[in-house]
């Protein structure tokens, strides 16, 4: 039970995971701390639900009706506890779409028409983005890193140019769904990686101990718990000592663009941003290699005081 409440994500990663009860499946997706995204839950809920029943494929194409009847009813307690409407609408269409039969009718037509009606799309977006849930960043750090991976802007803040004038005019292009916080969900590379292993399109933030400064980068691909290298051409890093400085620093030697290592937490290229050491506790550094630009002033190494992890999504 300590589990289900402190760690809930370990329990739907865990290879046991579909013999749980009915109950504790109930208790998991209830649970307000866990770390997965909502397509996420549903998808292990499924995995779930198919398990019980083992003469179900995982493609819902070939079910027949008595097949969508025998999950309904597997799944018929769970499903009230789903957060669908916490869905994007792509998310809604691939994922929940194929099981419509498995919805209860009046919920369904319920999301159908939060999803789709043309009326309730145009409130939504003329309603403001909810503020992000960081202790770190702010939303117009949210605004402006939306702009870098976008590529939409590519200079570094001038003499002239501050945060607050590079976002004033803009709106926030993607949604940073928090996955991971540390301290709270740890502060080592094993913590790290039982959350955020094969998690994509993230954004790291670090807040260094004892300074104002911010570190961080973004990560196009996903994060593997083995020792490798990851390769792509659009990831970056960043550093932001106050809210009027900042600096962005684009990979330039993509086979090195991303570290991924049981002895490290999120870190970027051959030395650029590495998170390494009990937890990250002076041992993390910065020395440029990998990217194009030193995101600190020193390469000396700095203790991590906390560090979120989080998923980005397009806003429609």
């Amino acid at each position: 039970m300590e589990l289900i409440s402190k760690k809930p994500e370990r329990i739907f990663k865990s290879p046991e995971f579909t013999s749980i009860p009915e109950k504790s499946l109930i208790s998991l997706i209830q649970n307000n701390n866990i770390r997965m995204s909502v397509a996420q839950v549903w998808e292990h809920v499924l995995k779930w639900g198919i398990a019980q029943n083992p003469e179900l494929s995982s493609d819902p194409s070939n079910y027949s009706k008595d097949d969508f009847i025998a999950l309904r009813k597997t799944l018929q307690h769970c499903i009230p506890f789903i957060r669908f409407r916490n869905l994007t609408p792509k998310e809604f269409s691939s994922k929940v779409l194929p099981y419509k039969k498995v919805i209860p009718k009046e919920s369904y037509k319920n999301l159908i028409k939060y999803f789709l009606d043309h009326d309730y799309n145009q409130i939504n977006k003329s309603e403001p983005s909810k503020s992000i849930d960081s202790t770190i960043i702010s939303d117009q750090h949210v605004e402006l890193i939306s702009k870098w991976i976008d590529k939409l802007d590519d200079v570094n803040a001038s003499d002239t140019e501050t945060l607050a004038s590079m976002t004033s005019k803009s709106n926030s292009l993607y949604e940073f769904k928090l996955l991971f916080r540390g301290p709270r969900d740890g502060l080592t590379p094993d913590e790290f990686y039982e959350i955020c292993d094969n998690q994509s399109f993230t954004v790291t933030v670090i807040k260094v101990k004892n300074s104002n400064e911010i570190l961080g980068g973004y990560n196009p691909i996903s994060w593997y718990n083995n020792p490798t290298y990851g390769i792509t051409n659009d990831s970056f890093i960043f550093s932001f000592k106050d809210k009027n400085d900042y600096i962005l620093s684009r990979v330039k030697d993509p086979k090195f663009a991303i570290v991924n290592s049981t002895f490290y937490g999120p870190s970027f290229g051959n030395g650029d941003l590495i998170l390494r050491g009990n937890n990250f506790y002076n041992n993390s550094y910065c020395s440029k290699h990998s990217y194009e630009r030193a995101i600190r002033e020193t390469e000396g190494i700095f203790s991590v005081k906390e560090y979120e992890v989080f998923q980005i999504v397009k806003n429609s």
